[in-house]
Parts: structure tokens; sequence; C-alpha cells
């Protein structure tokens, strides 16, 4: 019975070395489902990390070329910028060339213009000048004629009185032609001394203070026209 329990137990040792896997040797380098031998480098190295660093190097490289053609692409975009800015400039430049023209010409028409107003106006306005003229012309026609009747008389036919009465007619109607036309006798006997209507040709002794700068005598009468001072009139002035 005792053989048979040893044999049992050293079969069964046997099934179990038989059964268990093989254990690397120690210092070998080798754990298991570590990389093998084909795929590391025999100095150490990983070719799969030098695959990967080539990759890299290849792409740098092919980075670099495609840097270089995007400097000539960049260069050809510059050239074709600077040559649609000289064509823009000399199209700006023949804009202003042309408005500088259109105004010139449109200057011109006005300087044009205006001159032909201008003289225009001043032609209406010495046609109404001379009309004025003409109509007063004709206003004195009239008293005119009347002196030329008196002047007229024979001197042994015609008494004094007639011929006085004739001048007396002619001159009220002469200075009715004139205030119609807007002028102004200035006659100030017996008033103060306006120097901007007067004209003093001589000074007489005042008798008292009230008659200094009074006019004493007139001379001749001045005459304004629509407020403008025609001729001034000509007096003696007292002074005290």
């Amino acid at each position: 019975m005792a053989d048979g329990s040893e044999d049992e137990s050293m079969n069964a040792s046997e099934r179990d070395d038989t059964d268990l896997p093989e254990q690397p040797e120690r210092g070998s380098g080798m754990d298991p489902g570590s990389e093998s031998a084909a795929d590391t480098d025999p100095f150490g190295g990983d070719r799969e990390g030098d695959e990967v660093a080539g990759a890299a190097v290849d792409a740098e490289a092919a980075g670099d070329g495609g840097g270089a053609e995007d400097s000539g692409d960049e260069g050809a975009t510059g050239a074709a910028d600077g040559t649609a800015d000289v064509a823009g400039a000399a199209d700006l430049i023949e804009g202003l060339r042309l408005e500088r023209d259109r105004v010139r010409d449109q200057h011109l028409r006005l300087a044009a213009d205006f001159d032909n107003y201008r003289k225009r106006t001043e032609g209406r306005l010495r046609q109404r000048w001379d009309r004025a003229q003409a109509d007063l012309v004709s206003r004195l026609l009239d008293p005119l004629d009347d002196l030329l009747r008196v002047t007229a008389l024979e001197p042994e036919t015609a008494s004094v009185e007639a011929i006085v009465e004739g001048v007396d007619l002619v001159e009220r109607k002469f200075f009715r032609v004139l205030e119609d036309a807007g002028i102004e006798v200035v006659d100030p006997r017996g008033q103060d001394f306006d120097p901007n209507t007067m004209e003093a040709m001589m000074r007489v002794p005042a008798e008292s203070e009230a008659d200094d700068d009074v006019v004493e005598r007139v001379f001749q009468r001045g005459y304004t026209f629509k407020g403008l001072l025609v001729r001034a009139a000509r007096v003696s002035v007292f002074k005290a």
C-alpha cells in the first residue's frame, strides 16, 4: 500500500512540473510581455523611436519646402498689389485732372456770365439815368417856352409891368417843375448857420449875443435833390 502511495505522489509531482510554464533565467533582461529581440536595437536603442524621429525630420523638411513655396506666393501677391496701387494712383490723378478742368471751365463760364451781367446792369443804369434827365428836360421846356415869349416882347410896345409879370410867371413855373423833380431850395435867412448846407462868405458883427452864428444875408440860395446837397447856400453870418 505504501508503494502505491509513493507512485501516485511522484506522478502528481511530475504532472505539476509538466503543466507549469518555463520561467526565464535570471539576468537575461527579458520579462514576460516585453518586446522581442528583433524590435530592440543591439546598442540599447528603440527602432520604433528611431522611425518616429525620422518621420519628424521628414515632416520638418517638408514644412521648409512648403514655407519656401509660401514665400514665393507672397512675393507674387505683393507684386500684384504694387501694380494695383500704381494703377489706382494713375486713375486718381486722371480723375483729379478731369475735376480740375471741369472746375476751371465752370469758373470761366461764371466769370463770363458775371461780366455780361455787369455790362447789362451798367447799360440799364445808364439808360435809366438818361431817361431821368430826358424827363427833367422835358419838364423844363414848358417854362423855357414862357421865358422865350417874355424875351420876345417888343420894348417899345411892352410895359415894364407886363415884363415883370411874365418873368414872375416863368419863375414860379420853373420852381414848380424843380419841386416835382425832388429839388428843394435852401434859403436860410434868419436861421442858425449850418456848415453842412451853407458856406459862410463873410462875418458881420452881431448886435447881441442872441444873433451869434445866425445867417445875416443869403447871397446865393442852395439846392438839395432828395436829401443830397447839390449846391451849398452862400451866406453872411453874425459874429459876436
